[in-house]
């Protein structure tokens, strides 16, 4: 009889560490959505808005690979306020074989978290400059805290400011970080205080209205966004992809729907029909990415099916070489 293997969040933090196996293995999605006929719908999105919830559904299958992932990952930004976390979520390894189950990863959206700070890595791998060694990261959520670890594995970071509309949680999560990476993390009351002589810009909030303005941007920085992964969500002014030397998607069909893109398209900065490298195209060497030390460079990433297979297939590898989590006749 087909089995079925159940991995707990646990199970799945021990064999899934944010590090640099995770961050090659996001690379390497990137690198199969430029190079193969990749079939990733569009994603299914679900708004309680009367609960500041979202509900988005992802996948995607690589052709060649044994197995493909459905992710649904909740988003309930009110959260905070009873003591829950804001994100949650599971995924779903199906055979690309036979269609049967294979594993449920119940993560409680760890796993995205992990794919989307190594998708930022990635980001900088390519587009910051190989020098950058101070970062400015906006907001002070999960994604703060791993955007910078990540980030950390692929720049020779030595310090880095945080900024936050709340600025006490800004500072507990500086300190929690300056004792994690051991280098200095500082907050900062301003934004443009914190993006100032910064080399890497993360922005990693679920703001409706532009944090980041096109003014503050200097010769040489690389920003990238990962907050802006619905239409109403907004993290940079849209002028800045205007001004910006390089603007790259993560997806560019996706980026015109819902990421920065989006907004700069509506507020007629950018053509519609305007054509842009997608990150995959920079890993697969098919586009160019940072050619020099002054450009400014934006990433646009809006969190892509593809990354969720790659990181679930990761996931399942990992958990038969590690002799971990329960079977269950499916």
């Amino acid at each position: 009889m087909p089995r079925m293997k159940v991995l707990t969040e646990r199970e799945l933090r021990d064999i899934v560490p944010l590090g640099l196996m995770a961050v090659q293995c996001v690379e390497g999605a990137f690198f199969w959505l430029a190079t193969k006929a990749v079939a990733m719908p569009p994603i299914l999105r679900l708004d309680i808005p009367e609960h500041q919830g979202e509900v988005d559904v992802k996948t995607a299958y690589v052709p060649g690979l044994d197995n493909f992932a459905i992710k649904i990952s909740p988003g309930f930004f009110d959260n905070p306020k009873i003591g829950l976390p804001s994100t949650n979520g599971m995924m779903v390894l199906l055979s690309s074989k036979t269609g049967l189950v294979q594993a449920l990863l119940l993560d409680n959206g760890y796993l995205t978290d992990v794919r989307t700070a190594a998708a930022g890595a990635v980001a900088a791998k390519y587009l910051a400059c190989k020098d950058a060694s101070v970062a400015a990261v906006l907001g002070a959520g999960i994604q703060a805290k791993l955007q910078l670890q990540a980030l950390a594995l692929v720049r020779p970071i030595r310090g880095a400011r945080i900024w936050a509309r709340d600025a006490s949680k800004a500072k507990t999560v500086a300190q929690e970080l300056s004792a994690l990476l051991k280098f200095p993390v500082v907050a900062c009351e301003d934004a443009i205080q914190a993006v100032t002589g910064s080399h890497v810009v993360v922005t990693t909030t679920p703001a409706d209205k532009p944090i980041l303005k096109s003014s503050w941007l200097e010769p040489g920085q690389h920003v990238t966004a990962m907050g802006s992964d619905a239409e109403h969500k907004n993290e940079i002014e849209p002028e800045a992809i205007k001004r910006a030397d390089l603007y790259v998607a993560d997806s560019l069909k996706q980026t015109r729907r819902l990421g920065e893109l989006h907004h700069a398209i509506a507020a007629g900065t950018v053509r519609e029909d305007a054509r842009f490298p997608e990150l995959g195209e920079i890993v697969a060497g098919l586009k160019a990415g940072r050619t020099n030390d002054i450009q400014i460079t934006i990433a646009d990433l809006t969190g892509t099916g593809i990354q969720d297979t790659a990181i679930a297939s990761l996931a399942f590898e990992r958990s038969v070489a590690a002799k971990v989590g329960s079977e269950f006749e499916s």
